[in-house]
């Protein structure tokens, strides 16, 4: 056998550990999720997530508005957004951002199985 042989036969062993590894990992963070997660939350028919969907189109809408509004008010001039303009469209592109984020994390819950959803039939 060659050291070359002999050192790919350990990465590979190393690999196939690794990977054994990740999948005992993802089975944990799966079980550990929905161990927290499932009883937080009753079952869900998909419509009953309509609420998250409709409050993050709301703040999105509210984000754009308020700078669309602040680009019409400056637009061809010299000045920009005084700092109240600039702090309450941070302020909503912030609740915009975590209403986001917060519905992703239901996407992702839905996804892996962390929830219970009814069957749509």
């Amino acid at each position: 056998m060659t050291l070359i042989y002999v050192k790919k036969q350990a990465e590979a062993t190393m690999e196939t550990d690794v990977n054994r590894l990740m999948l005992e990992y993802e089975r944990l963070l799966k079980e550990t999720n929905r161990q927290y997660i499932n009883p937080q939350i009753r079952e869900l028919a998909i419509e009953e997530l309509r609420p998250v969907a409709e409050m993050v189109a709301r703040a999105r809408a509210e984000y754009l508005r308020h700078l669309f509004e602040l680009s019409e008010k400056y637009h061809e001039q010299d000045s920009l957004p005084c700092e109240e303009e600039m702090e309450q469209l941070a302020k909503l592109r912030s609740r915009f951002l975590d209403l986001v984020d917060g519905s992703q994390s239901f996407e992702t819950a839905i996804q892996r199985g962390y929830l219970d959803l009814k069957s749509s039939a």
